[in-house]
């Protein structure tokens, strides 16, 4: 049996969005026993990457338990929707870094998680310039 995995997708071909556009796809567990699953959370959310503390906030979320009597068995693929905020917008620095992504998180029975991710970008801010040597 292969290794439990989650797959995400999104609708429109291409992974750059502005800001107030509608980011829309699908996930898929994978090789995930159905009668596993506890929870699945999906998250739009950012992050910074580089010096320093890291910063993460959440724009979206949603979450799904076996426990919601009235949403239904778990299924083994979802849907996700959300209309993309002003800011921050993606950036790529020298320093610091900006990643928008969409996470997947499956909590399952035995105290096990699988985790799927996939970043997009928002904005088209342009990357920092290389600082000079002289």
């Amino acid at each position: 049996m292969s290794e439990p995995r989650v797959t995400i997708r999104f609708d429109r071909n291409g992974r750059t969005y502005r800001p107030g556009e509608r980011l829309s796809g699908a996930y898929r567990l994978e090789s995930i026993p159905r009668d596993e699953v506890k929870t699945v959370e999906v998250s739009v959310l950012w992050h910074t990457d580089g010096k320093g503390d890291e910063d993460l906030a959440v724009h979206d979320f949603w979450r799904r338990s076996v426990e919601d009597d009235a949403g239904g068995p778990i299924q083994i693929a979802g849907r996700f929707e959300t209309v993309l905020p002003n800011s921050p917008m993606s950036y790529e620095g020298a320093i610091l870094k900006i990643r928008w992504c969409v996470r997947v998180r499956v909590f399952l029975t035995r105290d096990r998680e699988v985790v799927g991710e996939t970043r997009f970008r928002l904005g088209e801010v342009a990357a920092a310039a290389k600082a000079r040597t002289t």
